[in-house]
């Protein structure tokens, strides 16, 4: 493995069609479509993504 952050299904997801992945790193966050990998990723900065985080739970 060379240590880079892999991405995973975000638990937030219904397990239908509207799925995200995530993929988290001590420089932030990103996050992409499931269907839709090819389009490329939002990145997030830590701050921001623990704020996202504490709100939707």
């Amino acid at each position: 493995m060379d240590g880079k952050p892999t991405w995973h299904k975000s638990t937030y997801s219904d397990g239908g069609s509207n799925c995200v992945e995530v993929r988290g790193s001590a420089s932030g966050a990103a996050v992409r479509d499931t269907q839709n990998r090819e389009l490329g990723h939002l990145s997030v900065p830590p701050a921001e993504w623990t704020a996202f985080l504490r709100l939707t739970r």
